[in-house]
């Protein structure tokens, strides 16, 4: 397919890296210039958002956007990356762990809180990755990072395998909250350790997995306008102010809202954020549909 500019929504099956849909989109879509914002892990499936050509300067304004993932927690196993990707290291009995109590430890884990990243993780200490020094055999101690848990709930009845417990969850966060953590984190109010086995993201912002595509369909872009539009508020705007804004210059609008999309005739002109009671450009765009 020939490439038009815009975002790509991606369903990412289990065992690529993110790097491997990128890859893979380039030589389908017939353009180098593609990127993808929010990393999932291989083990993850769900939605990957990826801009094609202009589409990438959108990018930047989906990474502090809240998530959505659906997860599968194993309680009474603790691993070293906090996922399945690592041997079990320390087994403890939790099928006597009622549903009140795992409840219970979900609502502790809610709202805003403070969260230790998983120590396998890409987080920088020192200027080494985190995952670098737990392969090196060393120690890692990462800092807390605060986090907000907008929603944290169990889906169904919890499923015991041995002197395991496997429940099914749903969590909306904020960006750069990491789902491995959660899960270990509830192992530890439950005094029994847990990790995550499966992980599926189901949206972003007002984006969702059920619009996106899988690799073995055609790749629908979503045209700009779309985009930007699922991202800002949309305003009309003349065409001296197009022109003004083409020449870095500021326009006055009436309205209160803090970043907009500017638009003309059906097309996306720029993306535009208030100072003051004047608006200035943050992004500005061909004339693209």
């Amino acid at each position: 397919m020939t490439s038009s500019s815009g975002l790509l929504l991606v369903d990412k099956p289990e065992g690529f890296t993110s790097h491997d849909v990128v890859a893979k989109l380039r030589g389908i879509v017939g353009t180098r210039k593609i990127g993808h914002a929010g990393t999932l892990d291989p083990m993850a499936t769900g939605l990957l958002i990826l801009g094609v050509d202009s589409g990438t300067r959108l990018l930047q304004y989906l990474l502090g956007k809240d998530k959505t993932y659906r997860a599968t927690i194993r309680l009474g196993e603790t691993t070293q990356s906090d996922d399945a990707d690592s041997p079990v290291e320390q087994a403890i009995d939790a099928s006597s762990i009622s549903t009140l109590e795992m409840d219970q430890a979900i609502n502790e884990l809610t709202g805003e809180i403070e969260q230790i990243p998983s120590s396998v993780s890409a987080k920088k200490i020192d200027g080494k990755r985190a995952y670098d020094l737990v392969r090196e055999g060393k120690e890692v101690q990462l800092k807390p990072k605060s986090i907000t848990i907008h929603s944290f709930e169990r889906l169904g009845e919890p499923v015991v395998s041995g002197q395991a417990v496997e429940v099914e969850v749903e969590v909306r966060c904020s960006s750069g909250t990491y789902i491995r953590a959660l899960a270990r984190d509830i192992g530890i109010e439950l005094k029994v350790g847990g990790h995550l086995t499966a992980l599926r993201r189901t949206d972003i912002s007002e984006f969702k997995v059920s619009d996106a595509t899988t690799m073995e369909q055609e790749p629908v872009v979503v045209p700009m306008i779309e985009a930007a539009t699922s991202l800002f508020s949309a305003t009309e705007i003349t065409s001296d102010q197009e022109t003004d804004l083409r020449h870095g210059k500021r326009i006055v609008l009436e309205s209160a809202a803090s970043n907009l999309a500017a638009t003309r005739d059906g097309a996306l002109i720029a993306l535009i954020e208030s100072v003051g009671s004047e608006y200035k450009s943050m992004a500005v765009f061909e004339a693209q549909a």
